[in-house]
């Protein structure tokens, strides 16, 4: 499952949750500002919580790579 994606013709090449127009910045700028994942979910309607959720999880896990390779 592709879980974001990046077209120039779309948000001017924001990564985006795939098959939406919603950025992928919209989630974690939520969260940054103390909002929860249900607020986002009920603001974005058109993602779906697995969605967001594995967005997340491909953060972590690049998070903890670049760690392991620094």
């Amino acid at each position: 499952m592709q879980i974001m994606s990046r077209d120039l013709e779309i948000m001017s090449g924001a990564l985006c949750f795939a098959g939406t127009r919603v950025p992928v910045k919209h989630l974690f700028d939520y969260l940054e500002n103390g909002s929860t994942l249900e607020d986002f979910l009920e603001d974005f309607p058109a993602i779906d919580r697995d969605h967001a959720v594995a967005v997340l999880e491909a953060a972590r896990l690049q998070l903890f790579a670049d760690a392991a390779a620094a």
